[in-house]
């Protein structure tokens, strides 16, 4: 007799009360958990609120794993693995963009509802973003102040102010490579961001002059590229979304909302990679 069910096979394991199970790995009875509405009366729609958040925590956790790992990489002249890295940051990128769009299934009407329980909360108060620019290289000491409070936080964005960016190592690894790096850039206050420097659209024009000739550090220089429009995506869909759910109204942790985030957009982390696009075939 047909039947619309498949038996378990034998060998499945069953018994987990000596072994791991897919839980006990995953932790899941602390993540499952970890969402706590605060609405009262409760509100459907403050769940989906926290879960959007929680989860882009974690992809910026595995994108800060990813971007000090190719950072340490290129310090160690180990470019393809850097690489791959890169790669992987791209496609974490590429989730956290698409997820705005389930976020912007909250109506503006349903987010008044949730809103007031989020008192001064506000996703601009995500250390784990700040360091993720703070690593490609958007640097800026005054962000250090919102962390006041949490002093782990602080600390790691203090490091990561005064270490160099994933760019400031590519630029010395070109250095060490023999391509004509200013010693300037070489070494210099790393807790300043990087503005765009001519000399360096010249040593760049040279690369995609004649990509065969440079292959590691032209696929290197378009992959940064990929990572910044990708940045630039987000944070434009970002707005779109905050401007879809409240309007020009201001953010909840005290920011002009879409005006503030409208200007992020004018930020850039490799300006001669966009630069150098000007002088390419003449």
């Amino acid at each position: 007799m047909a039947t619309n069910e498949r038996a378990i096979e034998p060998e499945v394991q069953r018994d987990f009360s000596r072994s791991m199970s897919y839980g006990d790995y995953l932790g899941l009875d602390q993540l499952l958990t970890a969402q706590r509405p605060r609405s009262e009366p409760p509100q459907h729609d403050e769940l989906l609120f926290i879960i959007q958040h929680q989860t882009s925590e974690l992809w910026l956790k595995l994108m800060l794993h990813e971007l000090r790992s190719a950072r340490g990489l290129l310090t160690t002249d180990e470019l393809a693995p850097a690489l791959k890295r890169l790669a992987r940051v791209k496609r974490i990128q590429e989730v956290l963009t698409e997820q705005w769009s389930v976020l912007a299934t909250l109506t503006p009407s349903e987010y008044a509802e949730i809103r007031p329980f989020l008192a001064t909360s506000s996703g601009f108060q995500s250390w784990q973003y700040r360091a993720v620019e703070f690593l490609l290289g958007n640097k800026n000491a005054d962000m250090l102040t919102v962390f006041d409070h949490d002093p782990a936080a602080r600390e790691l964005l203090s490091g990561l102010l005064v270490e160099p960016s994933l760019y400031d190592e590519f630029l010395r690894y070109l250095s060490r490579h023999g391509y004509a790096v200013p010693a300037d850039l070489v070494e210099r206050d790393w807790s300043r961001s990087h503005t765009l420097d001519e000399r360096m659209v010249a040593v760049y024009a040279q690369v995609y002059a004649a990509p065969a000739d440079h292959w590691g550090v032209y696929e290197t220089c378009e992959e940064l590229v990929d990572l910044e429009d990708n940045m630039q995506l987000w944070r434009f869909r970002h707005l779109k979304v905050v401007e879809r759910v409240i309007g020009h109204k201001r953010g909840s942790g005290g920011s002009s909302g879409v005006d503030f985030l409208r200007r992020a957009l004018d930020l850039t982390f490799f300006p001669e990679l966009y630069a150098v696009r000007g002088q390419i075939g003449g």
